[in-house]
C-alpha cells in the first residue's frame, strides 16, 4: 500500500532541489557569465556615440545588431565541443553537465519521495542525498577551472589584453557566475536536508499514523 507522507522538512528538501537544477540548468544555458568591455555600435551607415557590453558564456554569446532596429543576437558561439573558448571551458562543461544531471535526476526522484520512501530496501532521500553531494563536488571542480579559461583568446577579445588565468581583465562577472555559486551553495545544503527529511519521514509520530490505517499522513 502506497502511503503519501508529508513533512515540513521533506517538502522542503524537494522544492529546493528542484530550485537548485533549474537554476544550475539556466546557468549553464546563459551567455551572461562574462559581461565584455563596452564596444561602439556599428551598423552599414555609421558607428553609434551609444557603447553596449555584449556578454560571453561557457559555449555562447550575446551581441547587438545595429540595423533598423537594436537587435540583440544572443546563440552559441561554439559549433561543436572543439570550438569552445579553451580547454579548461571544455572540462568546465564536462564537470558542469555531469553535476546537472545528476540534479535534474534527484529533481525527478523527489517528486516521488511523497509516495515511496525507499528502493531496495535503500532509503531514496539518503541515495539522493549522496548523489546531490557527488553532484556539488562536480559544480566545485567546473568553477574552479572556469576562471583558468580567461586566458583564451576568446576571452581576450572581450576583455582585453589583460585578460589572463584567473584575472578577468576589462570583463565584469555576470549573474549566470554567481547564480552558479549560489547553486553549488545550496547543493551541499539539499544533501545535508536529505538525511533531515529521511528522519522527518520515518519518525516514531508517521510510524503511529501508518499503523492506524491512514494513506495519507501530512505533518506539519
Amino acid at each position: 500500500m502506497c502511503h503519501v507522507i508529508v513533512t515540513c522538512r521533506s517538502m522542503l528538501w524537494t522544492l529546493m532541489s528542484i530550485v537548485v537544477a533549474f537554476a544550475e540548468l539556466i546557468a549553464f544555458m546563459s551567455a551572461d557569465w562574462l559581461i565584455g568591455r563596452a564596444k561602439p555600435l556599428v551598423n552599414d551607415v555609421k558607428t553609434s556615440a551609444e557603447p553596449y557590453r555584449p556578454t560571453l558564456g561557457i559555449y555562447g554569446r550575446c551581441i547587438k545588431v545595429a540595423n533598423l532596429r537594436r537587435v540583440t543576437l544572443c546563440g552559441p558561439y561554439a559549433e561543436n565541443f572543439g570550438e569552445i573558448a579553451s580547454g579548461f571551458w571544455q572540462a568546465t562543461s564536462i564537470f558542469l553537465a555531469a553535476g546537472l544531471l545528476l540534479l535534474c535526476t534527484v529533481a525527478f526522484i523527489s517528486i516521488f519521495t511523497m509516495c515511496f520512501q525507499s528502493i531496495m530496501k535503500k532509503s531514496i532521500f539518503n541515495v539522493c542525498g549522496l548523489l546531490q553531494g557527488i553532484a556539488g563536488l562536480f559544480l566545485i571542480l567546473g568553477l574552479m577551472l572556469y576562471p583558468a579559461g580567461w586566458g583564451s583568446q576568446k576571452v581576450q577579445d572581450y576583455c582585453g589584453h589583460d585578460a589572463s588565468p584567473y584575472k578577468v581583465g576589462e570583463c565584469s562577472l555576470g549573474w549566470a557566475f554567481y547564480t552558479a555559486i549560489g547553486g553549488t551553495v545550496l547543493t551541499f545544503i539539499c544533501a545535508v536536508l536529505s538525511a533531515q527529511a529521511e528522519i522527518a519521514t520515518s519518525s516514531d509520530r508517521v510510524q503511529e499514523e501508518i499503523e492506524e490505517g491512514k494513506s495519507l499522513i501530512c505533518l506539519l
